[in-house]
């Protein structure tokens, strides 16, 4: 466990919901990687990520998935690319990550409550 924070730190992270719209492999990345387009919605917009998730998922099955994002982190240069969003998922046994997604279809930017 990390260090104990207060509510309001936590409310400090923005987490939301958008649709992948597009997923293209990132041959430059160190670990292999997708570059992802993801839709948060109109306030938000779309908004790009890298994520190291090639070995539960292929590029062609990612679009039109919900996933959740921290949205408010600056972004963050990963090689050639420029990372806006971290988008989040869990390690399984091996350390390999599966996304976290709504059980449920939600508009785009929705909030994490």
């Amino acid at each position: 466990m990390t260090e104990v924070i207060n509510f309001d730190e936590f409310l400090k992270v923005d987490v939301r919901v958008g649709t992948i719209v597009e997923a293209l492999p990132f041959p430059e990345a160190r670990k292999p990687a997708y570059k992802l387009r993801i839709d948060f919605g109109e306030e938000i917009g779309i908004k790009r990520s890298s994520a190291q998730i090639t070995i539960h998922y292929e590029a062609g099955n990612l679009v039109g998935r919900q996933v959740a994002a921290v949205v408010n982190f600056p972004p963050r240069q990963i090689g050639p690319f420029m990372s806006e969003v971290l988008t989040l998922g869990f390690g399984d046994s091996n350390g390999d990550i599966v996304l976290i997604h709504p059980e449920r279809a939600v508009p785009n930017g929705s909030r994490m409550f």
